[in-house]
């Protein structure tokens, strides 16, 4: 029988910093197998949640499945870029499936190598260095992290949102949770097996009439706490809108050498620099001439609770000119006030102003937030 309740306010879940259209989520179909072959200590749904909540996960090898049925249409394969992986790049890993293998040491030590047919995306960070390459261009881009002061290093061990390792079940399934306000209702389902490791299965069921999400499942190792897969139903579709899950898990210390990268021979490198958050902040000012004046110190702005949340982002939040890339340009589509990125989870508002509303809400609540309503 299922076990049910209302999330406490008991949870050390935060929110990653928001950037339109990037979401994930799910299971692939295979990977999570529920029945008898399973059967856990029972546990209520807050203690699930502290389960997950208490993880101390950081040091894991796996290979991880995506897909999805977000609605996208087809991008564009190539686009330029000399800052990182491009808007279609983005997009990309939103739309059909995919396989990609993690790896994590820490928490400034990750790599994440997304398989395409016939090529390779890498996005390494090791330390301060951080690497992006295509193999099917063979360019890559390398960056320089500033600096941390002993605080910034503290603040980032201590909350998940300055992990490197976006693109794991744990980094979405604590979006989710987030969002879990005392009126999701929580229950736990049948045990399942996850890339061979038992599960609980934690269900949520937004109580919302603006949000996009109709549920939401995770599977939490029932050793570790380890989000392993989650699942994520939208609302009008009988298919899940996106899913992710570990097919393969190692727990322990990957070896060392998979964080050094060095550009094949031939490849065009692009060094990128990346200003301190201080000086980026007097940058955008000057530039501006205070039109962020609502957005102190270049931070996204909310509104709403829980599942009916719409961020706002600063004009400048943005890198240049990502809007107006022939991915995005083929992406939008002309609303009132502005340009709507749609998809089945998540609906991201370009106003003719140049301000960004974003928030797993239909077009109409993102339209209220952004005329004040």
């Amino acid at each position: 029988m299922a076990r049910s309740s209302k999330p406490g306010s008991s949870k050390r879940w935060l929110p990653a910093a928001v950037v339109p259209a990037v979401i994930a989520g799910g299971v692939v179909v295979g990977t999570v197998q529920a029945g008898a072959a399973t059967d856990l200590p029972d546990k209520s749904p807050q203690e699930v949640l502290a389960l997950a909540a208490g993880t101390d996960v950081r040091q894991l090898s796996g290979t991880v499945e995506q897909t999805s049925q977000l609605g996208l249409p087809q991008l564009p394969e190539t686009e330029e870029t000399d800052s990182g992986p491009s808007a279609a790049a983005m997009l990309d890993l939103l739309a059909g499936s995919h396989s990609a293998r993690v790896y994590l040491d820490g928490h400034d030590k990750a790599r994440l190598q997304v398989l395409d047919r016939l090529a390779e995306r890498d996005v390494v960070r090791n330390g301060r260095d951080v690497w992006f390459y295509s193999s099917r261009q063979n360019e890559a881009v390398h960056a320089l992290l500033p600096e941390r002061t002993a605080k910034e290093a503290k603040e980032s061990v201590q909350d998940k949102s300055g992990d490197d390792a976006g693109y794991t079940p744990e980094s979405l399934a604590s979006r989710f949770l987030e969002a879990a306000e005392p009126s999701t209702r929580v229950t736990v389902g049948e045990d399942v097996r996850v890339a061979g490791r038992d599960a609980y299965r934690l269900l949520l069921d937004p109580d919302s009439a603006d949000t996009l999400v109709d549920s939401v499942a995770i599977a939490v190792d029932a050793e570790t706490g380890l989000p392993l897969s989650v699942d994520v139903q939208a609302r009008g579709q009988q298919e899940p809108a996106f899913e992710l899950a570990y097919t393969k898990l190692s727990l322990g210390a990957p070896d060392p050498g998979v964080f050094d990268f060095t550009p094949p021979a031939g490849a065009s490198v692009t060094e990128h620099t990346v200003p301190d958050q201080a000086a980026q902040r007097a940058e955008r000012n000057a530039r501006d001439d205070g039109a962020d004046a609502q957005h102190p110190d270049g931070k996204a702005t909310k509104t709403g609770d829980g599942w009916d949340t719409v961020v706002e982002l600063s004009a400048t939040s943005l890198p240049e000119g990502w809007a107006d890339s022939p991915a995005m340009a083929q992406a939008l589509r002309k609303v009132d006030g502005g340009r709507l990125l749609s998809t089945a989870l998540v609906n991201v508002l370009l106003t003719d102003d140049g301000r960004v509303f974003a928030g797993s809400v239909t077009p109409e609540r993102l339209q209220a937030a952004a005329e004040g309503r």
